[in-house]
C-alpha cells in the first residue's frame, strides 16, 4: 500500500487490516492475563499494558504504510507517527471499553478512523472478543460483516432503548445519574454497556435506538460516529453544536428532536 492512497475506500482498506491485527493482539493479551499499567483521570480510569501495546502496534503499522500521515491516539497523543504532510490523520482508540476488557466482559473494541483535511472519511470498529466488525466510508454507507446497516425506524421516544455512558470523575457521575433519573421514565429503558464506539455501532444497526454521552474524546467518536451517520443516524451536540466532549446525541431523525429536547431540559451537557 502506498502513501498516495487517499480515497475513503483505500484508507478503509488500510484501517481494516491494521485494526484486525491490533484486535488479534488485544485478544491474545487478554487471554494471557491483563496487567494494569497506570491510571488516568481517576484511580478507576485504568490503562492496561494491552492499551499501550496495541496502540504502539497500530502506530508502527501506520508509520510503515503511510509515513506522511499523522496520528492522534488515546495513549500516545498527537503526531506519534510522522508529520502531517499528506492531509490525512488517523484517530486511534486501541481498546475502547478498557474496564470491560479488564473484567473480561465481551464489549471492547479497537477503533480506527481516517480523516482528510479534518473530516472523518473512513472508520472501522472491531470487537476484540467476538470479531464483529463495523465499517463505513463517507458517502459509502455503513456495514457490519458485509451487511449494509440502517438505523432503527422507531418514532416514539417512549418506546426507544437508549444507550449512555458515565465518566470516571465522581462529581460528573453524580450529574449524569441525575440526567438518567430524569430520562428513564420517558424511554423504554436505558443501557450502559461501557464502550462508546461499540454503542454508536449498535445504534447504526438498530440494536440500540439511540445513544447519548457527555465527555467523549475524538478517539471515542470518530469511527463509531461515522458508522452511525452513514446508517442514517443524526450525530450532533445540543442546540446546534457539533458532537464532542460537551455531549454527543446519536438518534434516528424521528427520535433526535424529542431526545435532544429532553436532554437539554435535563442539562445533560452541564455539570462537571
Amino acid at each position: 500500500m502506498t502513501n498516495s492512497a487517499t480515497t475513503p475506500s483505500e484508507l478503509l482498506t488500510i484501517a481494516v487490516e491494521v485494526a484486525r491485527d491490533a484486535a488479534d493482539t488485544a485478544y491474545r493479551m487478554r487471554a494471557e492475563g491483563v496487567v494494569v499499567a497506570a491510571t488516568k483521570s481517576t484511580v478507576t480510569d485504568v490503562v492496561t499494558a494491552a492499551d499501550r501495546a496495541v496502540e504502539r502496534q497500530i502506530l508502527d503499522a501506520l508509520a510503515a504504510l503511510r509515513p506522511d500521515d499523522s496520528v492522534l491516539g488515546e495513549e500516545y497523543g498527537e503526531g506519534a507517527a510522522g508529520a502531517t504532510r499528506s492531509g490525512v490523520r488517523w484517530i486511534v482508540d486501541p481498546i475502547d471499553g478498557t474496564v470491560n476488557y479488564l473484567y473480561g466482559l465481551p464489549h471492547s473494541a479497537v477503533s480506527l478512523a481516517a480523516e482528510v483535511d479534518g473530516v472523518v472519511v473512513a472508520g472501522v470498529v472491531r470487537n476484540v472478543s467476538t470479531g464483529e466488525q463495523w465499517t463505513a466510508t463517507a458517502g459509502g454507507g455503513a456495514w457490519r460483516d458485509g451487511v449494509r446497516l440502517r438505523c432503527s425506524g422507531e418514532v416514539d421516544l417512549g418506546q426507544a432503548l437508549v444507550g449512555t455512558g458515565f465518566g470516571y470523575d465522581a462529581s460528573r457521575r453524580a450529574h449524569q445519574a441525575q440526567v438518567v433519573a430524569g430520562l428513564i421514565a420517558h424511554v423504554r429503558d436505558i443501557r450502559r454497556l461501557g464502550a462508546a464506539a461499540l454503542d454508536l455501532c449498535l445504534v447504526a444497526e438498530g440494536r440500540l435506538d439511540a445513544y447519548f454521552e457527555k465527555g467523549l474524546a475524538a478517539w471515542d467518536l470518530a469511527a463509531g460516529g461515522l458508522v452511525a451517520a452513514e446508517a442514517g443516524v443524526r450525530v450532533a451536540g445540543l442546540a446546534g453544536r457539533p458532537p464532542g466532549p460537551d455531549l454527543v446525541v446519536a438518534a434516528p431523525p424521528a427520535l433526535f428532536a424529542p431526545l435532544h429536547d429532553r436532554l437539554a431540559a435535563l442539562d445533560a451537557a452541564g455539570g462537571p
